[in-house]
């Protein structure tokens, strides 16, 4: 039950953050957006990647995710990197975003594919899911769009993992399959986690706090 319901808690989790800071992306959760990063990738290198590698032939693989990187830095084209508080916003704009809705619940769709044979996994979509909820959140705060339009765009992305999540449990061709599908997500985990890692803060100074909460993402992903 977890596997459903942590992500969808992850939401909340983030969706509060997003209302108590409103307007404004706090630094704080700029860190945990780092320590998300750190341990989404620490968690797809120590048990994702490893079990991949183990099924499929070793090129094979690799062709899978660079076309997951590929994907994904096509999905964050669409969605202007929003989810990382890249945004450009257009306040007078009230049409509803589709590009940016559709991109970004491919990606939460697919990103629960891998939970479902690693348990693991579920707690780095749960810290990646809240700081990316908390800048989604902001984002539609700081929009024109209707309460409806913001409401109905969060409950939807909120059940796009589990959807995928139970996809992968309950349908027998994602289950012939699964290992591929688990090799693309390996690589929009990839590219989203360093991209979050790399990324220069203001001044583009990489400071100590950043660099402490990394480590410690790492550090805690390697207990579990």
């Amino acid at each position: 039950m977890n596997k459903y319901l942590l992500p969808v808690i992850a939401i909340v989790i983030g969706v509060i953050i997003g209302f108590i800071t409103k307007k404004q992306k706090s630094k704080g959760t700029k860190l945990l957006l780092s320590f998300s990063g750190a341990f989404l990738l620490a968690l797809t290198l120590f048990d994702l990647l490893p079990e991949v590698y183990h099924h499929l032939e070793a090129k094979q693989t690799g062709l899978l995710i660079m076309c997951g990187v590929l994907l994904q830095i096509i999905l964050e084209f669409l969605s202007k990197g929003i989810e990382h508080g890249h945004d450009q916003l257009h306040k007078e704009n009230k049409e509803f975003p589709w590009v940016l809705f559709i991109s970004l619940c491919i990606h939460s769709f697919l990103e629960g594919f891998p939970i479902h044979q690693h348990n693991d996994m579920v707690y780095g979509i749960l810290i990646h899911k809240i700081p990316i909820a908390a800048l989604i959140t902001t984002y539609l705060f700081q929009s024109s769009y209707s309460k409806v339009q913001v409401i109905g765009f969060l409950l939807i992305f909120m059940v796009m993992t589990p959807l995928g999540t139970y996809m992968s449990n309950n349908t027998v061709l994602v289950n012939e399959y699964i290992d591929f599908v688990n090799a693309i997500v390996i690589g929009i985990f990839l590219h989203i986690a360093t991209t979050i890692l790399f990324e220069t803060g203001e001044g583009h100074k990489f400071n100590l706090s950043k660099l402490v909460v990394i480590c410690f993402g790492v550090f805690i992903a390697n207990l579990i």
